[in-house]
């Protein structure tokens, strides 16, 4: 819902401020932000570098009543109270890069180097862009290349030994017809807790990542163009931003970051990912539509390794948690759009295959004085086709009517062999197989009133759509205990979008309400499955704004305000209606002003702050409810000609929050932080 500032006042010295339209794609074909029905957080190129964004939890704050939390485990994504599918994997929110989709939680970080635009699409984008967009999709939108080769590099160093490097060139192999680009990201940070235990590595949190991609684009005619692009990224993170206090009686609020950052454990504790994806897209313009093809193959490996209590000196010793997971997966999408006198219209289909081949996934622990062992082995597959079309009519001079839909069909197979042992002696596998297939039909109304140039409302209905699916870990029941159903959502947004001569104002209403919603439960304390609880609500305001204050001066802000409930969720052991989602902050907001001189300095405050949020303490079967916090940031820096060199110190006065938080009987109480104070220098050079 943000429009974009000009980069005229952002690196321009004496350009004076301005308000440029955005163009977006949230319907898949390009129009003005004002006149799109729905909430849309747009942040461009300069708007990354200027607040240093570099991933997209960065981008993510970004966002009224979304938020990022884990550092262990994969990312897990929540928004107006949805929250992670444990057992898909999946976010509620679904990020595309050129069309090609990330919303596994093992994969959720893709390279922001490239990048022209990102568009946050706030509510329910299953009709258009289908998988499991219940909660929002962020649309990633890359630079197209030029005749002329140009790029950029840069770096930055911190504390921590954190070290960060990208680069990215473009330019014409032949004038007009063939274009090529790469760009790359590098990064590694020794984190800011020690391991004590003796013969371990004493940097108990540190962590490396590399991303690297690379396209061809040719373009043998004005009509027909053809798009490859290849990507490999890999990452590292060791331990967690966090501790197990080994105590489920301890209140949430006495646990404190310092109490993390000495730690002592015995087993190497990582997760390393490895993701490699190729992607086609091939475009024809015909005289009264255009023709769209997207192709995408992925391969995603991710290994993971636990000490089995994150502790040490206790009975679990030298035993380990472990989690092995390789995916392969193919898209395909089809879709033609155009334009009949003044109806603007896209239809496509849609189709994807995924394989997921899960195991060793399991653990060992001390059991009555032996070791127990329990490790899955499954292998799950997924297949999705899908239709889909969305019209734009205008009605009389002043409204415009949004009419569309989507009608998927899934099917899901799992078939999973459970091993165990007990002091060496193995014990009867447990096997399960099973198949599911789900259909649903997905459709959008919306209407705009186009008030005046400035002024622009809207109303929206929608359904939203997260596909069901099995337990991985498994040992015992058949279907009824070992699957969950799709959760659904029926989705009200009333909203406003108003642009002044020197000022934005957006603002939006949503109610939605939830049936069958994904929780994650504990059984006997060692033993995490997913269900559904029958019945939950979400309510809220989200605004945000831009204001020019003097040609060099910008002030801008964003507020979520929401309030997220159970109606029915029963557990058989507690009762939970009428309380609060769970990792669904009361609020979220971010506050800046940023200043630019004509001698190229300039600099950019910012808060971010989040308030309380429930998590589920499985331990004692009850709701906890952690603090909120408000976190600032600063960044100064001076641009001379192509060379732009900055300072930054994020979480001024190192405040702090959970961002997590998980417990059962077994005495595991694992909580999670936000960073502490960081600081470094960096530079950028533009050709």
């Amino acid at each position: 819902m943000i429009s974009i500032v000009t980069s005229g006042f952002l690196y321009g010295a004496n350009e004076a401020y301005s308000l440029e339209s955005v163009t977006v794609s949230a319907n898949k074909i390009e129009e003005n932000i004002k006149d799109v029905p729905q909430s849309i957080t747009v942040i461009d190129e300069e708007i990354l570098q200027e607040k240093g964004i570099k991933n997209v939890n960065d981008a993510i704050k970004e966002v009224p009543n979304m938020i990022t939390s884990g550092s262990n485990n994969g990312v897990q994504t929540s928004f107006r109270g949805l929250n992670l599918s444990t057992f898909t994997n999946n976010n509620p929110v679904v990020i595309y890069v050129d069309g090609v989709p990330y919303y596994d939680r093992y994969d959720f970080d893709p390279s922001l180097v490239n990048v022209k635009q990102i568009e946050i699409l706030r509510g329910p984008q299953g009709t258009l862009y289908g998988k499991d967009a219940i909660g929002a999709v962020i649309n990633i939108i890359t630079k197209n290349p030029s005749n002329e080769w140009h790029g950029s590099i840069g770096a930055e160093y911190g504390n921590n030994n954190y070290m960060q490097s990208s680069f990215n060139t473009s330019g014409a192999l032949i004038e007009n017809k063939l274009f090529a680009g790469i760009n790359g990201s590098f990064q590694k940070d020794d984190g800011w807790i020690t391991n004590n235990y003796p013969e371990m590595d004493k940097d108990a949190d540190k962590d490396k990542e590399r991303k690297t991609s690379a396209f061809l684009l040719f373009k043998p005619t004005d009509r027909l163009s053809g798009k490859l692009t290849i990507t490999d990224n890999y990452s590292k993170t060791n331990w967690m931003d966090g501790l197990n206090t080994a105590n489920t009686t301890t209140s949430i609020n006495s646990i404190k970051r310092d109490d993390a950052k000495n730690a002592s454990f015995d087993v190497p504790t990582y997760e390393e990912s490895k993701v490699k994806s190729q992607s086609l897209n091939l475009s024809y313009d015909f005289d009264e539509m255009k023709l769209e093809s997207t192709t995408t193959h992925k391969k995603a490996d991710m290994d993971g390794d636990y000490d089995g209590d994150y502790l040490s000196g206790t009975l679990n010793d030298g035993l380990r948690m472990f989690n092995y997971t390789n995916m392969d997966t193919w898209t395909q999408e089809v879709k033609f759009s155009g334009k009949t006198q003044d109806i603007k219209w896209v239809a496509g289909i849609y189709t994807d295959d995924e394989q997921r081949d899960i195991g060793p996934y399991g653990m060992e622990m001390m059991s009555m004085g032996a070791v127990y062992v329990s490790d899955a082995y499954a292998k799950a597959n997924s297949k999705t086709q899908a239709l889909f079309g969305q019209t734009m009519i205008p009605l009389a001079d002043k409204f415009e009517l949004t009419l569309g839909g989507r009608y998927q069909k899934m099917k899901k197979d799992i078939d999973l062999t459970m091993k165990s042992s007990f002091g060496g002696v193995a014990l009867p596998d447990f096997l399960y197989k099973d198949e599911k297939t789900w259909n649903t039909f997905l459709p959008k109304v919306a209407l705009v009133y186009k008030y005046s140039d400035n002024l622009n409302t809207y109303a929206s209905v929608s359904k939203g759509y997260m596909p069901g699916g099995f337990n991985y870990f498994a040992n015992s029941g058949a279907t009824q205990e070992n699957s969950f159903e799709p959760q659904k959502s029926t989705n009200y947004e009333v909203g406003m979008k108003y642009t002044g001569e020197n000022y934005l104002l957006n603002a939006s209403v949503f109610r939605m309400n939830i049936e069958d919603i994904h929780i994650y439960k504990s059984i006997g304390g060692t033993i995490w499955l997913t269900d559904n609880a029958k019945k939950a609500h979400s309510q809220g305001i989200e605004i945000d704004a831009k204001y020019f204050l003097t040609d060099n001066i910008e002030l801008s802000g964003a507020l979520g305000l929401i309030d997220a409930k159970y109606d029915d969720y029963d557990t058989g052991t507690a009762v939970y209606d009428g309380k609060r989602i769970e990792n669904t902050p009361k609020y979220t907001a971010n506050l800046g002003i940023a200043y630019v001189s004509a001698r190229g300095i300039y600099g950019r405050l910012d808060a971010y702050a989040r308030g309380k949020t429930n998590y589920f303490d499985g331990a004692n079967n009850s709701m906890v409810t952690a603090d909120g916090a408000i976190i600032s940031n600063l960044k100064i820096g001076y641009k001379i000609k192509d060379w732009d060199i900055y300072g930054y110190l994020k979480n001024i006065t190192d405040e702090e929050y959970i961002d997590s938080f998980r417990s059962s009987s077994a005495g595991m109480q694992i909580v999670g932080f936000n960073e502490p104070r960081t600081f470094g220098v960096g530079f950028r050079y533009t050709f």
